[in-house]
């Protein structure tokens, strides 16, 4: 689980990033996740999109994408959302300390 603060640290790296992964209008099918879990073998970070004509909910596909996954939901700004899985080893990204 990430905090708000380690939230908006990765929403502000995915910034300049563009969506990689796609979800259409068939919602989150096996080989959207298959997609998905192939961009985080180089990608610890990645942006994703839901397009115009799917009609279950934005949140709900990111949701699921994440589970199916394995990795953390950061944040969805319209039909966009972004999701994080850092690497097993020599991670990239180092989030900012949770106090305590």
């Amino acid at each position: 689980m990430i905090t708000s603060k380690q939230r908006a640290y990765l929403t502000g790296l995915a910034n300049s990033l563009d969506p990689i992964v796609q979800v259409g209008m068939q919602g989150v099918t096996p080989e959207v996740v298959k997609s998905t879990e192939e961009a985080f073998n180089t990608h610890e970070l990645i942006k994703g999109a839901v397009q115009k004509n799917v009609l279950e909910d934005v949140r709900a596909c990111a949701e699921t994408l994440a589970e199916r996954s394995r990795s953390e939901l950061v944040t969805v700004i319209g039909r966009k959302f972004i999701l994080y899985k850092p690497f097993r080893e020599n991670r990239v990204i180092i989030l900012p300390q949770k106090k305590g």
